[in-house]
Formats: structure tokens, C-alpha cells, sequence
């Protein structure tokens, strides 16, 4: 027995000694802790002594304790052993890169709609309508969108070969790119959906995204705007404090943007801050399934102030207030210490329903609501992520109008036909073209009948507009077609030149 008791003594040593690596905050091991403590070495002697095969005392910890804790905590508390804890380092220091193109991806094919001046992919050769077929030997015509996304992120990291066709051409051509620092703005697109009304799309808050929205509202008029829709949609959030300085762009000095609530946390507020000026024209937010983080806290707050109508789906529902803790032998833990709630009250987290979580809220400040009321008075729904004030789907298409969209017809043909013809802004789709578009389908062996052909003609025609603008005017010009077509900017539209009830 005295073997055991002096490998038991050794491990519980260890242990103790490994939590002295702690943050100087974190309280010293109580005896319960202590006796915790024993109860694992004390099994980890006897699977030592007696296991069949030796126990590998890293992949002990690493592996199986540590991550054991933590499963039964939510899924984003996690631990990091050495090696993904410098990897995480490394990603906090590095800068983004890429090739400076703009592409639509889609099944087993690329398509370049616009190459950036001076990058590495127009400084290649490449050009609007390119379609890529292969990544560093991989062949892109076999794999699926989600791993095309997967396969072209990893490549912006370091040099690659691509395999091209241009259009027209039934030759390939091998180009090779050398990533270069790139700055991708989180305001991704600004213009005017008509005289007076901005559009304002966000894809991400960093730093300068306050100030970067600023400045794209003054560039299209300021406080003399009549309104203003600000697309949220798809946005997976970033810094709080961008989140903060977007919502008192709108908001009055003293209005509470939002409170962070956690067990062993002090309760912060955040609020508008004194002196703010705000703009007060009318405004529209859209949202999706995939706005969520710092974009919610943004939506939540104008939501919770009567300040803006919310158009779309239910957003995702991530308010966790996330710290990193480095710890002993270059080891690292994530942990959920706090969450964030709005105005009114709501959590902003969904709950964690699945394998064996039930997170909604802190056990210190159970979130238990299911209504709560904005600054007027009228009721809103908690249970996490933001319910929008108007739902609105998306565009939804007809088998046929899929089929045109996942064989990138729209965009071969476009390239295709600004070959041959000059495009200046203004230009709208001649009916010719209608034409030689269905005929140049059925030399594909798409040929709908009559009916599914008069059906989808509008949609035709403005897709058909929209990737010619995308190819021969940029980018940004093809998203304002879009946005003429889209039904939650068209509804959002509507709701800033005719607000509803509650927000007067």
C-alpha cells in the first residue's frame, strides 16, 4: 500500500501544484475541492496500476478529465492542449490574406465576378467570369460548396495553383498567387435604394465599424436621410465594442445598450453615452439565422427602444461573454463566465437544449421571462436570439429557377454576352436577349416547358441583369439590382417610408 499511497501523494501534488498556474482572481481550493482532487488521482493510481495498457498521463488530462468537466458546462467552454492553444495565439496574430477576387460559389464550380486593381489575381490575369476547376490539384467539379468554402479559405494562407477557363474558351490555363495582406471592410455595400432612403450592409464588427458606418451614412446624406435599412443579415458579429458605438449611432444619451450578467461576474451596463448625438431619421433592420453575436446586441437594443423595425427570421442566438485563461505546461481554457442581455431584459443566448446542456441563462440570474415589454410598452418574446417585429422569408425559387442558379447559367451567359455588347449603368435586359438565353439553354439540355418559362421570365430577366452588372460594372452595382428584387430589403423598404404604429 505505501506505493500507492506515495503515487497518489506525488499526482495530488501535481495537481495542486498545477493550480497555482491559475489567474491570481481564481480562489485557492477549498477542502472540498481537495478531497474532489483526491478522488480523481486516487482513480487514476488504480487505472495506472492496473489498466492493461500504460495510461498516458497528457492524454489523461488533455483528452479525457479536462474536456469532461467542461462537456457538461455548454458547448462553447473548451479546453486547449499545448499545440491548439499556440495555434490560437498564432490565428489572434495573424492577418488576413488573400487574392483580391470575388466569387460565386456553387456544386463542383467557381465563378470570378470581379477581380480587385492591383491584387494578386488581376495583377494574374484573371478577369471577371473566370470560372475556376481546380485549387492546388484538387478538382473542384467533385466536391460540394461547403468543402469548395473549406478548400478556398485554406488556400489564402499561402501560395496556390489554380486551373482556369475563360470565358469562351475551352482551353485551361494554370495560374499560380501569392496571398497578400488584404483589407476586407466590415461595411461591405452602401447606396441609395431610392432618393433619400440608404442601404447599409454589414458583414462584420470590428474596430472601425462605429466609424465606418458613420461615414458610409454621411457619405449618402446624414441626418438628411429620410431613413435608412441597415442589413444585418449574415453577419456573425465581432468586437462588443463596435456592437455598442453602431447602436448609439441611433440612440439618445443614457439609453442602456446592454447588461452582462455571469455567477462570479460584477454586472456591467452599457450605456448610450452623454453628449451622444444621434440620428433620428427611420430605420429598418434585417436579419437572419445567421446574424448573431455583437450584430444581435445591436438589433436587440434598437428593437428593446422602439428605435428601429426588425424584418426577417429569428437570429441565431449567441450572447456568451467568453474569457481565455492560459494555464500550466502552455495549456489554455475558453469558459463561459458571463451572458448578455438587452435592454428589456432578454438573454440573448438561446438555449442550449442538445447533449445534455440546458443553458438559457446564469444560475445566478435565471432569464425565466418569456415576454418582455420595449421602451412603449409593447410586448416582445425572450427565450433567446432576437424575434423579428415583421417575419419576412427570403426569395424563394421554383425547381427551375434552382436548377438555372446551381449551373451557374445566369453567369456563363453573362460572360458570354458582354463580349459582344457594351454595358453602361442605366442598361436594362432587351428582349432579344430573353431569347437567345432560352435558346442558348436548350443547347444545354435545359429546356422547360412554356409554362415554367413564362413563369420564371421576370426572375430571368433580373438575374440575367444582375450578373451582367456584376461582370461588367462591379460588384456593387449588381448588388443594387438584387436589392430591387429582394423581398425583406423591399419589405424593409416599406417599413422606413411607412413605420408601423409602435415606433411613433
Amino acid at each position: 500500500m505505501s506505493g500507492h499511497s506515495n503515487l497518489t501523494n506525488r499526482l495530488l501534488a501535481s495537481l495542486l501544484l498545477a493550480s497555482l498556474a491559475l489567474p491570481a482572481s481564481a480562489a485557492d481550493p477549498t477542502p472540498e475541492d481537495a478531497r474532489a482532487m483526491k478522488r480523481f488521482v486516487d482513480a487514476l493510481v488504480i487505472m495506472q496500476e492496473n489498466a492493461a495498457d500504460p495510461i498516458d498521463i497528457d492524454q489523461a488530462f488533455y483528452g479525457g478529465a479536462v474536456p469532461g468537466l467542461l462537456r457538461h458546462l455548454d458547448p462553447h467552454s473548451s479546453f486547449f492542449d499545448p499545440g491548439q492553444f499556440e495555434q490560437l495565439n498564432q490565428m489572434q496574430r495573424s492577418t488576413s490574406k488573400g487574392f483580391g477576387t470575388v466569387v460565386s460559389i456553387l456544386p463542383g464550380r467557381v465563378m470570378v465576378l470581379q477581380t480587385l486593381p492591383n491584387t494578386p489575381s488581376s495583377k494574374a490575369g484573371m478577369m471577371p467570369g473566370d470560372e475556376i476547376r481546380g485549387v492546388n490539384n484538387y478538382r473542384l467539379d467533385r466536391m460540394e460548396p461547403e468543402q469548395i468554402i473549406e478548400l478556398l479559405t485554406e488556400s489564402r494562407q499561402r501560395p496556390v495553383a489554380l486551373v482556369l477557363r475563360h470565358p469562351g474558351s475551352l482551353r485551361f490555363e494554370e495560374v499560380r498567387l501569392i496571398p497578400e495582406a488584404m483589407q476586407s471592410p466590415s461595411v461591405e455595400r452602401i447606396f441609395l435604394l431610392q432618393p433619400g432612403i440608404g442601404y447599409v450592409r454589414v458583414g462584420s464588427f470590428e474596430g472601425s465599424t462605429g466609424r465606418d458606418i458613420r461615414a458610409a451614412i454621411e457619405e449618402l446624406g446624414g441626418q438628411n436621410l429620410k431613413g435608412l435599412v441597415l442589413d444585418l443579415r449574415n453577419n456573425p458579429g465581432g468586437l462588443v465594442t463596435a456592437a455598442l458605438e453602431t447602436a448609439a449611432l441611433f440612440l439618445p444619451p443614457g439609453k442602456v445598450i446592454l447588461s452582462a450578467k455571469g455567477r462570479n461576474v460584477p454586472e456591467t451596463i452599457e450605456r448610450v453615452p452623454a453628449g451622444n448625438v444621434p440620428y433620428t431619421f427611420p430605420v429598418s433592420v434585417i436579419i437572419n439565422g445567421k446574424t448573431a453575436s455583437a450584430s444581435e446586441i445591436v438589433t436587440g437594443a434598437l428593437q428593446d427602444h422602439d428605435r428601429a423595425t426588425v424584418i426577417g427570421e429569428p437570429s441565431f442566438g449567441k450572447g456568451l461573454v467568453q474569457s481565455v485563461y492560459p494555464l500550466a505546461e502552455k495549456t489554455g481554457l475558453a469558459l463561459t463566465t458571463a451572458l448578455y442581455y438587452t435592454a428589456s431584459g432578454r438573454s440573448i443566448q438561446k438555449p442550449f437544449r442538445e447533449e445534455g446542456f440546458e443553458l438559457g441563462a446564469t444560475a445566478a440570474h435565471p432569464n425565466e421571462e418569456t415576454e418582455f415589454k420595449t421602451d412603449n410598452g409593447r410586448p416582445i418574446p425572450g427565450g433567446g436570439g432576437i424575434v423579428p417585429d415583421i417575419l419576412s422569408r427570403g426569395l424563394l425559387l421554383t425547381p427551375l429557377e434552382q436548377v438555372l442558379d446551381a449551373s451557374a447559367s445566369f453567369t456563363t451567359f453573362a460572360a458570354e454576352y458582354i463580349r459582344d455588347h457594351k454595358i453602361e449603368d442605366g442598361w436594362e435586359v432587351p428582349p432579344a436577349m430573353l431569347d437567345q438565353f432560352q435558346l442558348w439553354l436548350g443547347a444545354r439540355e435545359i429546356q422547360p416547358t412554356l409554362r415554367e418559362w413564362l413563369a420564371c421570365r421576370d426572375f430571368v430577366e433580373w438575374r440575367l441583369k444582375e450578373d451582367v452588372y456584376n461582370l461588367a460594372l462591379g460588384v456593387a452595382k449588381g448588388d443594387e439590382i438584387q436589392a430591387k428584387y429582394d423581398p425583406q430589403v423591399q419589405q424593409a423598404l416599406e417599413s422606413v417610408l411607412n413605420p408601423p404604429a409602435f415606433l411613433k
